[in-house]
């Protein structure tokens, strides 16, 4: 079941591309977390304990942060969701999937809470939309090789 963002977080942003290719080549290296390094630069070590399925949790690194997750939603080609936790930060991540003639509108949501995102509400906002912006840019790089 699809966890929704949290509307009343410190810090929140939503992003979406269009993908020139089909929604299940999108999901495919989406999904694919233990390749997520070989594409998405700001990501390293990625690791998913078990099955591409909700409750399997997997761990990961960004920005020096190591991360540790647990998908939430596993819908083929339309959802794709999990929590994470990291120093005392609480995200909830989004992707949506929609597929057009030929291409993939790709969404993603994010919230985060916590004490330090209250406190650098500011700085934690302006990354956070910086960084799904550069997600998104590497994810239609690598989709539409």
């Amino acid at each position: 079941m699809k966890t929704p963002t949290n509307p009343q977080a410190p810090v929140r942003c939503s992003r979406t591309i269009v993908i020139q290719a089909p929604a299940p080549h999108v999901w495919v290296i989406l999904t694919d977390i233990n390749h997520w390094a070989a594409w998405q630069t700001d990501i390293t070590q990625p690791a998913l304990n078990g099955q591409l399925q909700p409750a399997a949790t997997f761990g990961w690194k960004t920005g020096g942060a190591k991360i540790q997750s647990i998908l939430h939603t596993v819908q083929p080609n339309r959802y794709f969701g999990w929590t994470g936790k990291t120093f005392g930060l609480y995200a909830i991540h989004n992707w949506t999937l929609t597929e057009g003639k030929g291409t993939t509108q790709v969404s993603v949501d994010e919230s985060m809470e916590g004490f330090l995102a209250t406190i650098f509400k500011k700085s934690f906002n302006k990354n956070l939309e910086k960084g799904m912006d550069r997600w998104l840019q590497l994810l239609k790089a690598e989709c539409e090789k």
